[in-house]
């Protein structure tokens, strides 16, 4: 009996996270750049419903696959098509992003929504004093001018295993201690005036919310009756 409690409780454990997981891709469904994030209940279900991007490796804990690109028309919004990611100088070291909405700080370095400088291949990118961001051209591999001339380009990166990614927020990563150093993204096009949504579908986590809610309530219930079974054995035992 003892055995069979504690093998439902782990799936409760497991079914709670899951809940949470699923809370968690909902609340930034509409987060500009978000990955949502997976375990493998969720791999399992979306085999079973078909919807699999294909892209997700076994053991990772988040799904890379492509977002929608929604036009904004701003010239400092920038979504990304294909593998690779921004990079964000931080005193703490490097961080990767596929969230495009940038902005130019004091300074006229391009940086992001918090304030971190945005790499170029050569450094911060800087604008010039007598350029306004309506006059940004930015070019599909990311190389950015005005008025005829190249201010800086982009740098773009991608890894030979993504998993090694580990989420910070903000739908930023660090890579992990074991994973191996980035590459120049080859195969990526930068859409200047565009963001890259949130990969997330909301109806197919609504679907896996109500599943996993369904085996948690049943499972409950299956402690619940095991409960009653034990203190009726326990009452007829004793007379």
């Amino acid at each position: 009996m003892a055995s069979v409690t504690e093998q439902i409780s782990s799936s409760i454990d497991t079914l709670t996270r899951e809940l949470d997981i699923i809370a968690h891709n909902l609340a930034n469904a509409s987060t500009v750049g978000y990955k949502r994030r997976c375990n493998a209940f969720s791999k399992t279900l979306e085999q079973q419903l078909g919807s699999s991007s294909g892209n997700n490796d076994s053991d990772s804990s988040l799904d890379f696959s492509q977002g929608n690109t929604v036009e904004t028309g701003r010239p400092l919004d920038l979504a990304l098509y294909g593998d690779g990611f921004f990079v964000l100088e931080t005193p703490d070291g490097p961080l990767y992003t596929r969230n495009g909405v940038l902005h130019v700080n004091q300074n006229n370095q391009i940086v992001d929504s918090m304030g971190r400088i945005v790499a170029g291949q050569s450094g911060p990118i800087v604008i010039p004093n007598n350029v306004g961001t309506s006059q940004l051209s930015i070019s599909s591999n990311g190389t950015i001018s005005a008025n005829g001339m190249d201010i800086g380009t982009l740098n773009l990166v991608t890894f030979e295993d993504e998993s090694m990614l580990v989420p910070i927020g903000e739908s930023c990563y660090r890579m992990s201690e074991e994973g191996t150093k980035p590459t120049t993204a080859e195969n990526i096009v930068v859409k200047q005036g565009y963001q890259e949504a949130s990969n997330v579908k909301i109806i197919d986590e609504l679907v896996g919310m109500i599943l996993v809610s369904r085996l948690y309530e049943a499972n409950i219930k299956t402690i619940s009756a095991l409960k009653e079974t034990s203190s009726s054995l326990t009452s007829i035992a004793m007379g």
